[in-house]
């Protein structure tokens, strides 16, 4: 009994991964995208985040691409906040009501950039324990995402709900 759940396992994983598969020169366009390398000035990127989080997953049929980094910034959420407003709003995005409290997330076609400021919480549960640069301050990631293969724009209401600590992406 125990080998034929082992078999299922793989097979669903086979599932999952395929349904990524050609996804990988869209993923780079996000990485590319010019709003996630353009922090405030003085933010860093903290030790372990040198390079962007890049990828897919798929989960209950839906595939999703994101792309996304950390920074620290010394300074107050508000000038982060600032910062992305004014940036989003010059590369075509638009602000969305349905941001959840305290972030920002801004649309684009059929993709959101969401701004998700740092917790002691959401850092322990995502395996990156105690991150004192990303807590003083504004510690906070970037990201943006969109569905490979629903033909569904994505939606910061939608997104909201689909958090994780490290980067405001849920990866099934």
């Amino acid at each position: 009994m125990l080998a034929s759940g082992a078999l299922v396992g793989c097979a669903l994983l086979e599932v999952v991964t395929a349904d990524c598969e050609g996804t990988e020169a869209r993923v780079k366009e996000l990485a590319a995208l010019g709003v996630l390398a353009s922090p405030p000035a003085g933010a860093t990127v903290p030790r372990g985040f040198e390079k962007p989080d890049a990828g897919c997953w798929a989960d209950s049929g839906d595939v999703v691409l994101y792309a996304e980094r950390a920074y620290a910034f010394a300074g107050p959420r508000t000038a982060v906040a600032t910062h992305y407003r004014t940036a989003a709003l010059r590369d075509g995005w638009t602000a969305s009501p349905g941001s959840p409290a305290g972030d920002l997330c801004f649309t684009r076609e059929d993709m959101a950039l969401r701004i998700v400021f740092r917790t002691a919480g959401n850092l322990t549960g995502s395996g990156h324990g105690n991150r004192p640069e990303l807590l003083t301050g504004a510690g906070y990631s970037v990201a943006v995402e969109t569905y490979a293969n629903s033909g569904a724009g994505a939606d910061c209401q939608v997104l909201s709900s689909d958090v994780t600590p490290t980067s405001g992406v849920r990866r099934g």
